[in-house]
């Protein structure tokens, strides 16, 4: 699969992760270009639906980028989001796509090579299970 550009979206909070990716860009870091960041106000309010929704539409893995454990500034998102992709990697695997496709990294606002890490290393991750088969079955379809 060394062909297999992976696309992963991760949901990055607003104080910390986001910030952290915009530090690592300004550090002159990198991590793969498949890596698509959305903006989020709390990794909290990432619904379990939106992690499933940016699989069907054909994103290989998808990310949760939330503040560090106990430091979160709406108190306990970021455990909440917690909770929410465990559900979402159980589900995944008992419908046989995979938990591994779903994911939650914590990180502080200056910590921009810790997100540049995590990008890499989930998107490694995500590249040797190979691409999303729903969107495989997509693309038979279609």
């Amino acid at each position: 699969m060394s062909d297999f550009d992976p696309v992963v979206v991760v949901f990055a909070c607003d104080y910390c992760a986001y910030t952290a990716a915009d530090v690592a860009g300004r550090m002159g870091l990198s991590y793969p270009p498949g890596v698509r960041v959305l903006r989020v106000p709390c990794a909290g309010k990432v619904e379990p639906m939106y992690l499933m929704n940016a699989l069907q539409m054909g994103a290989d893995g998808v990310l949760v980028a939330g503040c560090q454990v106990g430091d979160c500034h709406f108190k306990s998102g970021n455990l909440r989001a917690a909770a929410r992709v465990k559900r979402v990697q159980e589900l995944l695997e008992e419908i046989g796509i995979g938990g591994q496709r779903v994911a939650m990294a914590h990180m502080s606002a200056g910590q921009g090579a810790v997100f540049a890490q995590a990008a890499t290393e989930f998107s490694q991750q995500i590249a040797e299970m190979g691409p999303n088969p729903i969107k495989q079955g997509a693309r038979r379809a279609a």
